[in-house]
């Protein structure tokens, strides 16, 4: 029997010769073996149980558009980054108002308040109604009386935010049961 690595593919006595003729040939059935059945990666999020899931989707406008895809890409991009208080940077984590900061500087050039309090007093358009959230707007919540909490809509439905403590960023229904009792309202800033 063959001692060395081929052996194990070729349980027959083989001559050093023939082991270095047979054993590329092997390794390359086992590569391509193995490339032809790829994993499928998990989703990082649930599907979608947003009454919004079938509005059309809608962009702030037709000279933002390429921004607002920007923005989408970046937001969804940092998704599964950790929650960090203060943290504003990928390799640091995220709270939420770090987190939009980050995505609106990095991918169109806007700098907005470091707090989400102060980003929902800027000068943009105000948004009332979920229905009428275009992607990439800011969406803010009211919790105990107050805005305390931001996020990035990105259509469908759906929002990026960094939640809490201990979490991660994450995509999730704006109105799901927590986030549609709390929605206040929405910050149009690519108009």
């Amino acid at each position: 029997m063959c001692q060395d690595f081929a052996s194990r593919f070729m349980p027959i006595a083989c001559p050093p010769r023939i082991t270095k003729v047979l054993l590329p040939g092997v390794l390359i059935t086992l590569l391509a073996a193995c490339a032809s059945a790829p994993q499928r990666p998990e989703s990082t999020y649930k599907t979608s149980h947003s009454a919004l899931a079938d509005l059309p989707a809608r962009a702030p406008s037709t000279a933002s558009a390429g921004e607002a895809n920007d923005i989408l890409f970046r937001a969804i991009a940092l998704v599964g980054t950790p929650y960090r208080w203060g943290g504003n940077t990928p390799t640091s984590g995220f709270d939420c108002s770090g987190l939009v900061d980050y995505i609106y500087r990095t991918a169109a050039g806007i700098s907005l308040p470091r707090t989400s309090h102060d980003m929902a007093s800027m000068d943009a358009r105000k948004v009332r109604r979920m229905t009428q959230l275009a992607s990439g707007d800011l969406v803010f919540f009211d919790i105990d009386g107050s805005i305390s909490h931001v996020g990035v809509y990105v259509g469908k439905g759906r929002f990026v935010h960094a939640p809490n403590s201990g979490g991660t960023v994450r995509l999730d229904d704006i109105d799901g049961p927590y986030w549609g009792e709390h929605f206040a309202y929405g910050r149009r800033v690519l108009d």
